[in-house]
């Protein structure tokens, strides 16, 4: 059967589809080759081998092989907690009901789930205000116990944005203050010391969709690589666009888009959408449309880039 040992000698195997039994009397509709039906000891992989190097993610695949040779107990790496703050005198929470000049803080949120799906521990920290002393109270929270900090808002240029000076009066180092992307395109990298180390952080803007394309692109390789993974590539494939798109030139877009599940002919379409701030659009969303910073128009059937988070 499937999967048995072959007995002694036996250098091959025909499939019983193949065969007809009368009796005693075994016919063979078809020629065997030698090795056909076959799996030769060691095929797989060779006694000494290395099976799974340093920083493979373990997944469903990597589970099973590990069953299969015996190792029922493996070294990983210890999840990084991850804190979030979210910032703004707008902001209230989930349970509460905006005024008139309020809104949801569904920042705070989204980030948690991006942490976790990507093998981080999330440490979720109240609102901070707009107001810088009680801002670096906060970020210093942040700074305890965690190995990463990312802010949503106040990366801006508004007057209310103090998220960078605060980090500035904290010691920080800025790796950049912005990127030619659009949304996202006043994230903020850098990292601070806290207790001898050193802590990367992200202020990311507050706009909802600029903060789920900005983790994806630049937080979520950092905090991966803090879990022990290796350095990869962000995930990206080839598409036909469904339909015309027409933009601005100047800055790479990252448009919500959804992929469809085409093998051989896949297609993207993007979301109609209405800015960075619209989380019902990044929510049909399954992928971002890249648009390089040169093409203001796309057209339909052209062959176009991916972004799979």
């Amino acid at each position: 059967m499937t999967g048995a040992a072959v007995p002694s000698g036996t250098d091959a195997v025909v499939m019983v589809e193949h065969v007809s039994r009368d009796g005693d009397k075994l016919s063979v509709a078809r020629s065997v080759k030698r090795g056909e039906n076959v799996v030769a000891q060691g095929a797989e992989a060779k006694a000494g081998q290395e099976l799974l190097s340093r920083g493979t993610r373990i997944g469903p695949a990597q589970i099973a092989m590990l069953a299969a040779v015996g190792k029922a107990n493996v070294t990983l790496y210890k999840k990084p907690s991850v804190a979030v703050l979210a910032t703004g005198d707008e902001l209230v929470e989930v349970d509460q009901t905006p005024g008139p000049q309020q809104i949801r803080n569904s920042n705070s949120y989204s980030l948690e789930a991006k942490v976790t799906q990507y093998g981080g521990k999330p440490v979720r920290l109240p609102i901070a205000p707009d107001e810088e002393r009680k801002l670096i109270t906060l970020i210093r929270a942040g700074l305890e116990n965690s190995e990463m900090l990312l802010l949503s808002g106040g990366v801006s240029m508004g007057k209310f944005d103090l998220v960078e000076a605060a980090l500035a009066k904290l010691g920080a180092t800025f790796f950049f203050t912005g990127a030619e992307i659009q949304p996202g395109r006043p994230v903020v990298f850098g990292e601070l010391k806290a207790s001898g180390l050193k802590i990367p952080f992200f202020g990311l803007p507050g706009n909802p969709v600029s903060v789920m394309v900005t983790f994806d692109l630049f937080a979520r390789p950092v905090m991966q690589a803090l879990a022990g993974a290796r350095t990869e590539r962000l995930a990206t494939t080839k598409a036909r666009l469904g339909a015309q798109l027409k933009t601005k030139t100047g800055l790479t877009r990252f448009l919500p888009a959804t992929l469809s599940a085409g093998v051989f002919d896949p297609q993207v379409e993007v979301v109609p959408w209405k800015g960075s701030g619209d989380m019902l659009a990044m929510a049909h969303a399954n992928c971002y449309l890249v648009v390089p910073p040169d093409r203001e128009q796309l057209e339909a059937g052209e062959m176009v880039s991916v972004l799979v988070p």
